[in-house]
């Protein structure tokens, strides 16, 4: 067996090298060879998105490589490893879309807040503790219509990003994640936040009970519950949801916040539940967060969201004069612009 891993690692690098660092770290980080048999190299994934992507698009490459070193290898077999996650357990009535309005959760009690340009998708739904004593009413960030997978227009930087988006999205209510967490990072203003409400958007239209919070929401909701004494029903709330799709994870401060956060984590991701964070930077690099956690963003599928190419500019700045002419007709762009 160390043989045949050997061989493997041989192979990860000649990838490596034709594919770069960040795909092959994306698509290939978890993948583990078990067996050579009758001409079929029998490998494994940890979950169902990466089978179907890797089979669909580097199945050549990895035949070819494991070819070359091993030789006598005529086809690939890749099969998902089983997992000790705990079935996904059914989120209780889920809200219903209402046309025009959004729909996800906040987890701060109500109180006076000032209305938000574009309104939140939905009606919260409320969450009893198990222990009934209390409720608590989780109300997500609010979502901005505006930002779905329709307008998202996608190019070579952030086409992984936006397919595992699709595929986090896609997944029906009671369904088992495709993976869990989806970890996206990219610098400010490459579309981070336009793919994860895109992504609130569609997941909600599936009937899933989603929460779309950012750090500063999710640091204000636990203070919030805190000094209400509803902390525990707070956090059995957030943790009997479907979807956490969590933004600007770099900005969570404060030793208790980031414990409460690891904790909602661990719990959503070990009942089988669907978890995708953003922030700036890669898992390794959120510094205020401890290993564990960062260990366990990191066990997903990792995606960087790179520069804008020219060719996508070029698309954005098309999109964005549409939609000016359509406010506006007459309004023009010089052609030496």
């Amino acid at each position: 067996m160390r043989d045949l891993e050997e061989s493997w690692r041989r192979c990860s690098e000649r990838l490596r090298a034709e594919l770069g660092e960040d795909v092959f770290t994306s698509w290939f980080g978890r993948m583990t060879i078990e067996s050579v048999e009758n001409g079929r190299a029998h490998f494994s994934v940890p979950t169902r998105f990466l089978k179907s992507w890797i089979e669909s698009h580097y199945n050549d490459r990895i035949l070819a490589a494991i070819e070359a070193e091993i030789g006598g290898v005529g086809s690939i077999v890749i099969s998902v490893r089983s997992s000790s996650a705990a079935p996904t357990v059914q989120a209780a009535a889920p809200a219903k879309l209402v046309p025009g309005v959004a729909k996800p959760v906040d987890l701060a009690r109500p109180g006076p807040t000032r209305t938000p340009a574009v309104a939140p998708v939905g009606a919260a739904p409320r969450v009893k503790s198990a222990t009934g004593a209390q409720e608590e009413t989780i109300v997500g960030s609010p979502l901005d219509r505006r930002l779905s997978f329709a307008s998202f227009l996608v190019g070579r930087s952030n086409q992984l990003a936006f397919s595992a988006a699709q595929r986090v999205a896609e997944v029906k209510s009671g369904e088992p994640p495709a993976y869990s967490p989806l970890y996206v990072h990219a610098a400010v203003g490459l579309g981070k936040t336009h793919l994860l409400q895109a992504i609130a958007h569609a997941a909600a239209a599936q009937g899933r009970k989603v929460v779309y919070l950012t750090a500063e929401r999710f640091m204000y909701g636990f203070v919030a519950a805190l000094q209400a004494q509803t902390a525990i029903a707070y956090k059995e709330a957030l943790r009997s949801i479907d979807l956490l799709i969590f933004d600007d994870a770099q900005f969570l401060q404060g030793k208790t916040i980031q414990t409460e956060f690891g904790h909602a984590l661990n719990a959503l991701l070990d009942s089988g539940r669907q978890v995708m964070v953003a922030a700036d930077r890669p898992p390794a690099d959120l510094e205020s967060l401890e290993e564990r956690v960062r260990s366990r963003l990191a066990g997903g599928l990792c995606v960087e969201m790179g520069a804008l190419d020219e060719a996508l500019r070029v698309k954005i700045l098309e999109a964005r004069i549409a939609a000016a002419r359509l406010q506006s007709p007459h309004f023009e762009v010089s052609p030496a612009v």
